[in-house]
């Protein structure tokens, strides 16, 4: 009995350091994130300011890399909300958008843009089973 209660307090602490070095590495990641964020803000007015000549595909590029950063830190603003747990359909939402950026940016080549289109469907599909497995457990 006292090897047991000593088995679960040594369990529980070695959760509790996870937890503290998951969540330092996560907020540690957010800085970073939102510094690059700043920068690519900078980089995009820098880009509208001074490059004349330069192309919209070029713009986009980098609007889209900033939304990237934005997506992910709320990520992981979500994930302390949640109370330190990833919502799986927020990975599906930013694989999907994702997804539809590249295409957005890379859609020369007829074949990639099926596979991509496709790559969303599955996603799409996804999403809709895990939406519809909590209803099904419920019943």
């Amino acid at each position: 009995m006292i090897i047991i209660k000593e088995l679960t307090k040594s369990k529980d602490l070695l959760v509790l350091i996870f937890q503290i070095i998951l969540n330092s590495s996560l907020t540690l990641l957010a800085f970073i994130l939102a510094y690059l964020m700043i920068m690519e803000i900078k980089d995009i007015v820098v880009f509208i300011a001074l490059e004349k000549d330069a192309s919209f595909k070029e713009f986009l590029e980098k609007i889209l890399v900033f939304f990237l950063y934005f997506e992910f830190i709320a990520l992981i603003v979500k994930y302390f909300k949640e109370h330190y747990h990833f919502p799986l359909r927020y990975f599906m939402y930013i694989g999907i958008t994702a997804m539809l950026r590249v295409i957005i940016i890379d859609h020369d080549n007829a074949n990639d843009t099926l596979l991509f289109s496709l790559t969303i469907l599955v996603l799409v599909i996804g999403y809709i089973i895990i939406k519809a497995i909590p209803r099904i457990t419920d019943n």
